[in-house]
Parts: C-alpha cells; structure tokens; sequence
C-alpha cells in the first residue's frame, strides 16, 4: 500500500502517530443483532481487535471504548473518544432486517452524520442504534435543530470522504453487495470532535451473509478492508497530530 510510507517515516521521525478510536457497538446486556448463535456485540468487539491490531502495525495509536464485553453509555462512548483527540472514529456494527425482507437485504453500508436520514431504510438503522443506546427522543429533536447547518461543517465533508473510501475497500477486498454511502442522525458521532463513520458489516438476517459474518478469515478480510480506507484517507487529508 503506497500511502502507508508516509505515516510510517511521520512516526520513525519522531512525530505523534495519528490517533484512530473505535467503537464496537453494543456490549453488556445490549446483544444488538442476533441470529444462529451469532451476537452483534460478540462480532463488533472481535473486529475491532483484529482492525487494532492491523493499524497498530501500520504505525497508528488506537484505542477502543470499550475492550470487553461492557456496556458503555452513549455519553461514555463519546467522552473516552473525545479524550484521545482522535484523527478518526469509527462504530462497528452489523444491521439485521424484519422476516419479511430478510431474503433480500445483504451488503454493507457506511453512514456518516446528518441532520435528515439520506432513506427511510437509513432513518430506522438510526433509529435503532440510538434506541440500543437508551437515547430518548427529545435529545434527538434537539440534536437535530443544533445539527441543521452541519453540512457546513469541515468535520462533516472530511467524514463523508473518510465514509466513500472506507466503503470502497470493504466492497472491493469482501465482494459484498454495496449498500452504499449513506447519512442519518447517529447520536454516537454527534459528539465526536473528529471525522466519525458508523459501519453495518452486513445482516445477519441473510443467511449466507450471517454464515460470512462469523468467518474468522471473512472478519481478517474485512478487517484489512477497513485499514486500507482509513491509511488511504488519512494520507489524502494530510492527519497530523
């Protein structure tokens, strides 16, 4: 990977590396998704892992909210992010759909913050998410009028950027369907001061996608994809710490 070089001579030459926070979803009694014997938490924080690993390789500081199987509130999730002043954060999730659809939804989707949902499909992951999170309603129509110029912001365009080129790595390294690009109002990036993404790896109310999902070799795939997407971000926006 050419990009790589770069951040390695940064941190031989004495400069700070980056910093890279990531946050496996749910934890505790919040199982998120489950199917087969699969559990969305058990999934989240066994990729986060395996990506720490990859990006302390490459020469990043990274850090988790959380190491074990915890859990963490919304406002925790954010303060232990926010404290490591990261260059970039990102959610590790995987999505699930109501029976009726299960046969036809697979593939990954990357969102990034916005005020209004790019789909109504989006708007139900958000919702969702922040419902696991115990997140009452009025905090969202509050978030959401602070949030009305936020497509203004520089954090807001660097995030969508960071969400493209990670999105891209995981199709290309895992031949997933792509879902796509998308934005809602994911109240665990609302508060990071950093470019932040949230992932949904697949869904684990397909079958042969859920059968993916607890592949070790399949989770290293993926794993390596989302490396490549965060090095190739971090050397076109020139992240120094």
């Amino acid at each position: 990977m050419s990009w790589v070089l770069p951040l390695l001579l940064e941190t031989m030459l004495g400069f700070a590396a980056p910093v890279i926070v990531l946050d496996p979803g749910h934890g505790g009694i919040q199982p998120g998704a489950q199917a087969g014997g699969f559990r969305e938490k058990d999934f989240a924080l066994a990729l986060a892992l395996l990506l720490k690993a990859d990006l302390e390789q490459q020469g990043l500081e990274v850090h988790l909210t959380r190491d074990s199987d915890v859990g963490v509130s919304l406002h925790e999730r954010v303060k232990r992010a926010n404290e490591k002043e990261p260059a970039v954060f990102i959610s590790l999730h995987a999505n699930a759909i109501s029976h009726e659809h299960r046969l036809k939804s697979h593939g990954i989707e990357t969102y990034f913050l916005a005020a209004r949902a790019s789909t109504e499909r989006a708007r139900q992951v958000a919702a969702l998410e922040n419902k696991a999170l115990h997140v009452k309603s009025q905090h969202a129509d509050i978030l959401e009028k602070i949030l009305a110029d936020l497509q203004r912001t520089q954090s807001h365009m660097a995030s969508s950027r960071l969400a493209h080129m990670v999105q891209e790595a995981l199709i290309r390294v895992s031949g997933a369907k792509d879902r796509g690009v998308q934005q809602a109002l994911f109240l665990v990036l609302a508060g990071v001061n950093a470019p932040a993404i949230l992932i949904e790896f697949g869904f684990v109310s397909h079958g042969r996608e859920l059968k993916k999902l607890k592949d070790a070799e399949y989770q290293r795939l993926l794993s390596k994809a989302v490396t490549q997407g965060i090095l190739k971000f971090l050397q076109r926006e020139d992240v120094s710490q």
